[in-house]
């Protein structure tokens, strides 16, 4: 599975999907990573900390993604302090929040076929 450090609208190959979310305990991230991953962990710090925390090899990778619909991507956010150079492990009151992206196509999650899904988008705030 791909693992990255952050989700953006600027991986998919077209705004015309559906994304959804799910988080993830520790062990659930760590029972995916067990079974093998692909990095596009752009900061090699960023890396190191998921290593520690997944028990797997996590390389630096920079690349682009593109993802469609059919793709799951685990994700890691890091949410805190920015890390020190080097840093192999979590500051004190940081934390990684794991999940998994999935991708569909748009008619899997059809809200968008009821008439008043975007009457119901245009009153919220």
């Amino acid at each position: 599975m791909l693992i990255c450090n952050a989700f953006s609208l600027n991986m998919l190959d077209t705004l015309d999907v559906d994304v959804r979310v799910r988080p993830l305990t520790l062990i659930q991230a760590q029972a995916i990573a067990a079974n093998g991953l692909e990095s596009a962990v752009g900061h090699a710090d960023t890396a190191a900390v998921f290593s520690a925390e997944l028990g797997v090899e996590v390389p630096a990778n920079r690349v682009t993604l593109t993802l469609g619909s059919g793709d799951m991507v685990l994700v890691g956010q890091y949410r805190g302090p920015r890390l020190t150079e080097g840093a192999t492990e979590l500051p004190n009151g940081a934390r990684i929040e794991w999940a998994i992206v999935e991708l569909w196509e748009p008619s899997v999650l059809a809200d968008d076929e009821d008439p008043e899904f975007y009457a119901r988008l245009a009153e919220r705030r």
